[in-house]
């Protein structure tokens, strides 16, 4: 059983603290192991490392098995047990877009998340572009390769020919049927021949030594600059999917 207070150390170590922008986590509490207060535990550590001037932001996205509701809706089970815990913790606050729901809590939050554009809401004007802005950073704890949400947002910026686009429906419960119009945030905006290019982009940048890494709990974390990370992941999609 991994202490609370064990946790903020390992944090701390990461470079994490009081100064900074917004924490972006990535999370699965498989690989981080048995926590005192479980998921919660965990959320109270990083919050304790950033103190009250902190802001934490991640992806919900939704469980669309159900008319989707911003406020009460869980997180989709996929990205993780964390981020649910995080929508339901007091004070968390979040977005009302059924295809990318966000939360985020701290002092930055209502900038963060507002306004986020209908379509594109990976692209100019929305929470990825403006966590960047804001020299966010990105906290993976023991998380899948091909989960670094901000990614998408490189995806916009990349200077690609002929991006994949969709139209997906949702359904709200508030007004029904819903048709939003983006980059193919599903199956990628070309088609690759390899694996995921999300999880070559994240191990070409590990690569490089721009992000701290240690342990936290029973997993090895890793913290990075989206400042360096989104003009990498850039690169490395012109120089791959060709400009």
């Amino acid at each position: 059983m991994h202490s609370k207070k064990i946790l903020t150390r390992q944090f701390q170590k990461l470079g994490l603290g009081p100064a900074g922008g917004p924490v972006m986590v990535h999370a699965s509490m498989r690989r981080v192991g048995p926590v005192e207060g479980g998921a919660m535990g965990v959320l109270d550590a990083l919050f304790d490392c950033l103190g009250p001037e902190g802001t934490v932001l991640m992806i919900l996205a939704a469980d669309d098995s159900i008319p989707f509701d911003a406020a009460t809706t869980p997180a989709d089970p996929e990205i993780g047990a964390l981020a649910e815990v995080f929508r339901t913790r007091p004070g968390t606050r979040v977005n009302d877009n059924p295809a990318c729901r966000f939360a985020a809590s701290g002092p930055l939050d209502a900038a963060l998340l507002e306004p986020c554009p209908l379509h594109d809401y990976y692209g100019p004007g929305s929470v990825l572009s403006r966590f960047e802005a804001m020299r966010g950073r990105v906290l993976r704890l023991g998380s899948d390769p091909d989960t670094v949400t901000l990614t998408h947002w490189a995806e916009y910026l990349a200077e690609v020919p002929d991006k994949r686009r969709v139209r997906r429906r949702y359904v709200r419960a508030d007004s029904g049927e819903l048709w939003i119009d983006s980059l193919d945030d599903s199956d990628g905006i070309v088609d690759w021949p390899e694996d995921d290019y999300f999880i070559r982009i994240l191990a070409a940048f590990l690569a490089t030594g721009l992000a701290r890494t240690g342990p936290v709990g029973n997993c090895t974390a890793e913290c990075f600059e989206a400042v360096d990370y989104v003009p990498f992941a850039v690169d490395w999609m012109e120089r791959q999917f060709g400009r």
